[in-house]
């Protein structure tokens, strides 16, 4: 594991150099595909060493990191046209790659939570350097004490499970039986808000309206995932209270997944629609974690994978006309088809993979939570019906509205896109739709 962790370490010093941007871009493209190809088998932890292993479930997350990483660079050519402190900003993508990287390679509770809160610090220097709005301050405070404030409790629980039976590597631990509750929800708590569940998902909108593209990007692409991830590495100590409360959780998520497409509906920033529309997707895996079986765990797994590139694409799709126009309303972005028909293709493209429309790595994902949410218990099939329904609502609403209709009378000039924008939606949508073909990968 440590090669790969040095690759990206000695990328570090390239950053100093002038037009390095370029260079440092081809070599994270480069280390991502050494790494799809230097893996070895998928049924327990393998290249093992100082606190660094993968499994199954790590390595694609790694992998979905190196890709997200490396697109954000091609996304943020802005940076690096203006030299507004494109060294500083590749540095920035460097170190949050990093501390991903490990926090998803760590075979420790402990490491695990230092990586997993230090990716913070990256992203909050996302928002507050390159950010759009004044507002971004109070988006990064938000980000940083929602996040902390819920995972300061994890950490007394893990020092506390240290005590109890003297090592927090992943394969050691034991299930503590009927511990106190307390125990419980602060182990839940600090991944659920970083997931983010309803109640607690204020942080996510207002950090993505503020943020650079390639906040966005990190942010829906991997950062979510990292909740995902914790629940299910920690669900093995929590698993007999687990039984107990878990239902709690699982109808809280799917309430608050119905509740949210509602929101979804009237909004009128495009950025702010996707990011709530986030919040509806990672209800659903939320649900299928908490149903603790091996369905809702793979689904979960490729869900997470599928929502990170799709999102991560439609992002892009709104920068590309942010850019063009300065604005993100959607009664600024009408009849975008007048202006840009090719980039209409790639908004639908991307619109019927957000509801999960097949080819879609989501479609698996969905129906396998599908069948572990309702196998769990057939009421919540209601919830799932509006769910399902909801996300087609308001994803058609967003493309009809933004593509259709009279074009802005305010334009000035509108340019066509640009092969690097085209490029950076197919290196998103093309691994979304291919990855469908081997569904296997996910459930063997």
């Amino acid at each position: 594991m440590l090669k790969y962790l040095f690759m990206i370490v000695f990328l570090i010093p390239l950053c100093l150099f002038k037009n390095s941007w370029w260079l440092v871009h081809s070599m994270m493209f480069l280390f991502g595909f050494l790494f799809m190809i230097c893996c070895y088998s998928y049924c327990d932890f393998n290249m093992v060493g100082y606190y660094f292993g993968i499994d199954y479930f790590s390595f694609s997350l790694i992998l979905l990191s190196f890709w997200i990483c490396s697109l954000m660079i091609t996304a943020s050519v802005s940076v690096y046209s203006s030299y507004y402190h494109s060294s500083f900003f590749i540095f920035m993508v460097l170190i949050l790659l990093i501390m991903l990287y490990c926090s998803f390679a760590s075979l420790n509770l402990l490491s695990f939570y230092i990586f997993f809160e230090v990716s913070l610090v990256p992203t909050l220097l996302l928002i507050l350097g390159w950010g759009y709005q004044p507002e971004r301050l109070q988006a990064g405070i938000y980000l940083i004490f929602y996040t902390l404030f819920a995972s300061l409790p994890l950490l007394l629980v893990l020092f506390y499970v240290y005590f109890y039976i003297n090592t927090l590597y992943f394969p050691l631990l034991i299930d503590f039986g009927s511990y106190y509750f307390m125990f419980y929800v602060f182990m839940m708590l600090a991944f659920l808000v970083k997931m983010p569940m309803f109640l607690v998902h204020l942080w996510l909108p207002k950090a993505h309206v503020e943020a650079p593209i390639s906040g966005s990007m990190i942010l829906a692409g991997v950062l979510l995932k990292l909740g995902g991830y914790g629940i299910f590495r920690v669900m093995k100590i929590i698993s007999f209270l687990g039984l107990k409360f878990n239902y709690f959780w699982l109808s809280l998520g799917l309430f608050g997944g119905v509740i949210v497409s509602f929101i979804c509906f009237r909004q009128v920033d495009l950025k702010s629609l996707i990011a709530y529309s986030s919040v509806a997707h990672m209800s659903m895996v939320i649900g299928g974690l908490m149903t603790m079986n091996w369905w809702g765990c793979m689904g979960s797994l490729s869900l997470m994978i599928g929502h990170g590139l799709c999102s991560s694409g439609l992002f892009c799709l709104s920068n590309i006309i942010y850019e063009r126009l300065g604005s993100r309303s959607l009664l600024i972005n009408k009849g975008m088809i007048n202006l840009m028909p090719s980039m209409s293709l790639w908004w639908f493209l991307f619109k019927s993979s957000n509801m999960a429309a097949p080819p879609s790595l989501n479609l698996v994902g969905e129906l396998s939570l599908l069948n572990s949410i309702i196998s769990w218990s057939s009421f919540t099939f209601l919830t799932l019906i509006f769910l399902s329904f909801f996300s087609a609502v308001y994803t058609l609403y967003m493309y009809s509205y933004s593509q259709h209709g009279s074009y802005y009378a305010g334009i000035y000039t509108c340019s066509l896109g640009y092969i690097r924008e085209y490029h950076l939606l197919l290196l998103h949508w093309l691994p979304l739709n291919i990855l469908c073909l081997s569904g296997e990968y996910f459930f063997i």
